[in-house]
């Protein structure tokens, strides 16, 4: 079902717009991944998935206020669309059903230190 597939990155990103919620914009979104994930993220690939998300239908986007710090531009907000539900729920129940038929065993493995 590759309709409802997302990218590593795409989930980080909407996963991160649900945490959000009301205050996902792009700098909101950039320094929470950041944060929670310890990892850099270049403003140029933020805009190109929220974009791409935008296009298959799993955010919508609206404008805020435009303000003086921002140049009189307003910030674009985003949130997610039942069409992104569907997807995040595809992809946790694939990565879930993933996780549940690898052998106990595959996984016990002992961590040698040197």
């Amino acid at each position: 079902m590759k309709k409802y597939q997302l990218g590593e990155f795409e989930e980080v990103v909407m996963l991160t717009v649900g945490i959000l919620y009301d205050e996902a914009y792009g700098v909101s979104i950039k320094k929470e991944i950041e944060s929670r994930l310890k990892r850099g993220v270049s403003v140029g690939a933020l805009q190109t998935a929220l974009r791409r998300l935008e296009d298959k239908g799993y955010l919508k986007s609206r404008e805020g206020e435009a303000t003086e710090e921002r140049a009189g531009r307003p910030k674009k907000y985003f949130s997610i669309t039942a069409y992104g539900k569907k997807a995040m729920e595809y992809t946790k129940s694939t990565r879930d059903e993933l996780w549940s038929a690898i052998p106990k065993v595959a996984l016990d493995i002992k961590i040698v230190s040197n």
